[in-house]
């Protein structure tokens, strides 16, 4: 299955298991289940890899205490070492409006949030150079809610100074670098109580926060807590949300409603992006299943495969639980109790658009909640067969009547699944197969119960969507019709969404209309106005952003639409980025959160179209300060953008400039100029750049350490070819797409960590370049020269995606986090 591309297990599985065969030694500061003695014990000095760290989500708990605050340091350390991210509840820590027992004030969670932050700033997660992932929660009862809601924004808004001031804007640059939580999520717990408050079905609006130590409204001096208006409180959540993407929300009474162990623990925290949700000191090991290599040549689903893969990767991911190692013995001891593995899926939005239908649709949402239906029961049937086999969970006799009521809360959710009027075959079949499965799964959970207290969710799969060659991740819509693949040997290939041309085969195209389309989506990037489309079809080619000349792109309330449809067809929920265009406002961002309380949804995450300050890459110069937000999205990371052509701008044919002559602009004399050491693969260099009056690059010259060797001869010729390049007008980003990511001797790492990789000399220096001059170059007005060196490519407005820390491509966003298209690497957990 995973040779084929049908499915695939979580990062850390890939990272660390395995390794033991090969002789790779390593300590681990954990802990492995002992089948014979019954518990946790630790794991053997040098035999980490014996019992590797299989899981991608860990939920660490923390109590009101100094030892278990800093020991959910430690215990994070060890999950970011081998490649997987951790979420908490801070909730139990005591406000700064309380008192500690020798009399003084509390410092409150967000300053240790604050020394959690630097943990995974500084330790790389699975041992390489990609950012560590975690989660902080707060629930809406503390009396810190409103200083942790607001956190995070006002350290964007001196990311923001600090930018305007030059400092580079990328994550790995000084001005994300110098600010707080800039490695964390963050999200708020609203229950329903608070929720009804908001939406007037309770007409007191009134929310009172009440005391950790003493859980009252008042601490132990009698000093009241703050009391806040409800609809207040949850403005200043949209207003960070839009600031900044954060925080996000979990909505703690519909999260416990579905919990199928609720006499063991009450759910408090998720893992870093919301996905899994479970009690504290948990942890779940992920696996995703590829939906577009069970469509059928004839366009049918074969789901009798997709049932056999599902049960098999859930044997494969138990099997994982008692042979994994663990960071706690709390840890290791509760993943032993209760087992929660994560199944899920990717491509959805990929098969979907294969069957002609919109994203945001009817029809879609039916397709999308039987497979998720189909999946979930066949997962739970086979831990109940596994059961049978091998006993239930052991905490299962305790929350069996908790989790069979669960269970019929699934049962007659998947009997109300609508199949619309005029829905495909499929959509029909699928309905009635998901039936019949959970018929079973009733019926065989009051006989045997269940082996895993979890079995389903949809994660992200960033990293895991690359391997299987997915065109969309998770349960996301496509990013864009077109995007831009870097090619091994150099240059890059421009390539349209493969499930286009089967989506308009589906449609009735015949090939010459096919073939025609396809071209028109090459060269614009969007089918609108594509010869011979109909525009009926338009919405089956809508994106999660848009491209091109388009305005066109999924509404926000069809993500939230599509979440709700598959929610009640899962053990956790759901990590997604419900996309919102840079022109939204604060009340959107409320409407949105509200109407996701409203269907039901478990966790929610709102990102707003261009609200980070990061932001790599632009194709016109753009005064920071006189900018206004536009409507569109056509600075979207991977799309392939540019000017409205003028013939669909005015409806005219272009009018031919009369060809002229090159000329040459030479540089003065006396020129300002950049020098920049380098290393690539331990052979050391010299760059200098001499720069027109303006700042713009005009000539190149390296100086290899080795003077007469053919690299450095080489060098003197590119050197040459590029400054007459650069005085006839050839734009940097051109020779930069050319000549990046060739690869020749010596290649290898360098001591800059925006490149840390170079694929050869001549990779490195225009990489390097390409970042540092990107603005000067080309640009109609420009800055100061010095300002141009101090603030790169990085830091001007456009997309707003980090490069990738491997390879430099420019990322996609994958849930909360980014995922590079080039390598598969990723920048948090997914």
């Amino acid at each position: 299955l995973c040779l084929g591309q049908y499915g695939s297990f979580n990062s850390p599985v890939w990272f660390n298991v395995g390794l033991d065969r090969y002789g790779v030694k390593g300590d681990y500061e954990g802990y492995r289940w002992d089948e014979a003695s019954g518990r946790a014990v630790p794991v053997e000095p040098g035999r980490a890899y014996r019992h590797p760290q299989g899981s991608a989500c860990f939920i660490v708990g923390v109590e009101d205490s100094i030892a278990s605050i800093y020991d959910r340091a430690t215990v994070e350390g060890r999950i970011f070492k081998y490649g997987s991210g951790s979420g908490s509840n801070n909730s139990s820590i005591r406000s700064m409006r309380e008192l500690v027992r020798g009399g003084g004030r509390p410092s409150g969670p967000l300053s240790f949030m604050q020394v959690y932050d630097a943990v995974a700033k500084v330790t790389k997660s699975g041992g390489v150079s990609r950012r560590a992932a975690k989660m902080e929660i707060l629930d809406d009862w503390h009396p810190d809610v409103l200083e942790f809601i607001r956190c995070k924004g006002a350290e964007e808004a001196k990311a923001h100074a600090l930018i305007r001031e030059g400092y580079p804007a990328d994550y790995n640059g000084e001005a994300y670098g110098t600010v707080c939580f800039q490695n964390s999520n963050m999200s708020v717990r609203f229950s329903d109580a608070f929720m009804a408050k908001v939406a007037g079905i309770d007409p007191d609006g009134t929310w009172r926060t009440r005391a950790v130590t003493t859980g009252a409204h008042r601490n132990a001096n009698g000093v009241e807590m703050p009391a806040y208006d409800a609809d207040d409180l949850f403005t200043a959540v949209a207003e960070g949300t839009w600031r900044c993407g954060d925080p996000g929300v979990q909505f703690s009474d519909t999260v416990n409603l579905w919990h199928t162990c609720p006499k063991s623990a009450p759910i408090n925290g998720s893992n870093p992006c919301s996905e899994y949700v479970f009690i504290d000191d948990t942890s779940c090991n992920l696996a995703s299943l590829n939906l577009m290599k069970f469509r059928t040549p004839a366009g049918s689903f074969d789901v009798e495969r997709f049932a056999a893969a599902a049960l098999i990767f859930i044997i494969a991911q138990e099997i994982l639980v008692d042979r994994a190692g663990y960071p706690t013995e709390a840890i290791c001891r509760n993943s032993h109790d209760f087992r929660p593995l994560g199944l899920g899926y990717a491509n959805l939005g990929a098969l979907l658009m294969s069957y002609g239908l919109p994203y945001d649709s009817d029809a879609a949402r039916s397709i999308a909640a039987s497979i998720t239906a189909i999946m979930h029961g066949e997962a739970n049937l086979a831990s109940s067969e596994l059961a049978w086999a091998m006993g239930s969970f052991p905490a299962y006799k305790l929350n069996a009547d908790s989790m069979l009521g669960v269970m019929a809360m699934h049962r007659k959710a998947v009997d109300a699944i609508p199949v619309p009027h005029g829905a495909p075959a499929i959509a029909r079949t699928l309905a009635g197969y998901a039936r019949n499965v959970w018929g079973r799964v009733v019926e065989y959970g009051r006989e045997h119960g269940f082996r895993n207290a979890q079995v389903t969710l949809l994660a992200p799969t960033g990293t895991i969507a690359f391997m299987m060659d997915c065109d969309t991740t998770g349960i996301e819509p496509e990013l864009a019709l077109v995007k831009h693949k870097l090619l091994a040997g150099g240059g890059s290939l421009k390539i349209v969404n493969r499930t286009v041309e089967m989506a308009l085969e589906t449609l009735g195209y015949d090939p010459a209309a096919v073939a025609a389309i396809r071209e028109h989506v090459d060269a614009i990037g969007s089918v609108e106005r594509a010869p011979g489309l109909d525009p009926a079809h338009l919405p089956v080619f809508d994106c999660s952003f848009p491209a091109g000349p388009s305005s066109r792109a999924v509404h926000y309330l069809g993500h939230l639409r599509m979440m709700a449809a598959v929610q009640p067809f899962l053990s956790g929920a759901i990590s997604k980025t419900v996309n919102m265009p840079e022109s939204s406002t604060v009340d959107d961002v409320k409407a949105a959160y509200l109407e996701a309380w409203r269907l039901g949804l478990k966790c929610v995450a709102i990102y707003r179209d261009g609200s980070k300050g990061s932001q790599p890459l632009t194709t016109t110069k753009v005064d920071a300060k006189a900018a206004e937000p536009s409507a569109g999205g056509d600075d979207s990371p991977v799309v392939a953008s540019g000017p409205m052509p003028e013939f669909l701008a005015n409806e005219r044919l272009p009018v031919e400039p009369a060809p002229s002559r090159p000329r040459r602009e030479r540089l003065p004399d006396t020129r300002r100029a950049i020098n920049h050491k380098f290393s690539v693969g331990g052979h050391e260099g010299y760059v200098n750049v001499g720069l027109f009056p303006d700042g713009r690059p005009g000539e190149l010259f390296v100086t290899m350490a080795k003077e007469g060797s053919t690299v450095g001869g080489m060098m003197d010729v590119i050197g040459t070819l590029t400054s007459l390049a650069l005085q006839y007008g050839v734009p940097l980003d051109v020779l930069s797409s050319k000549m990046s990511h060739v690869r020749f001797e010596p290649q290898g790492f360098t001591k800059n960590p925006d490149v840390p990789i170079a694929s050869s000399v001549i990779d490195y220096i225009f990489r390097w370049m390409a970042a540092t001059f990107a603005e000067a170059d080309g640009a109609e007005t420009v800055a100061e020269p010095a300002a141009a060196l101090v603030a790169p490519a990085s830091s001007r407005p456009a997309s707003d995606a980090p490069p990738c820390p491997e390879c430099g491509t420019i990322t996609v966003r994958a849930g909360k986090c980014h995922a590079c298209p080039q390598c598969g690497a990723t920048t948090g957990c997914s």
